[in-house]
């Protein structure tokens, strides 16, 4: 039988997985910035499960950390996407090279 904690390992290290994937193979800006998400929200699922089984809260607290981060890059990501659809109307990251200095 297997217990929760391998079952919470496996779904978190599968969210990151895919989260890992869509950042290498998507040119989208829009998808890359989910996939950044799925991989925070896989490292918080095994912060949680590690924490759940070692009662220990201080995961918990560094789960926390790293949503404030993923609220963080969501919002800086966002502004960066209306920068760049204001100049050009793409999503494709290829053509991301014109906002360099």
């Amino acid at each position: 039988m297997i217990s929760n904690i391998t079952l919470l390992i496996f779904l978190g290290s599968a969210v990151f997985f895919i989260g890992v994937l869509g950042v290498l193979t998507r040119k989208n800006i829009i998808i890359i910035l989910l996939s950044i998400e799925l991989i925070l929200n896989g490292v918080n699922i095994n912060l949680i499960a590690f924490s759940n089984y070692l009662n220990n809260i201080q995961a918990q607290i560094f789960a926390l950390f790293v949503i404030a981060i993923a609220v963080a890059e969501a919002a800086v990501g966002f502004g960066l996407i209306i920068s760049f659809m204001r100049n050009k109307d793409s999503f494709n990251i290829d053509e991301m090279n014109i906002m360099k200095g």
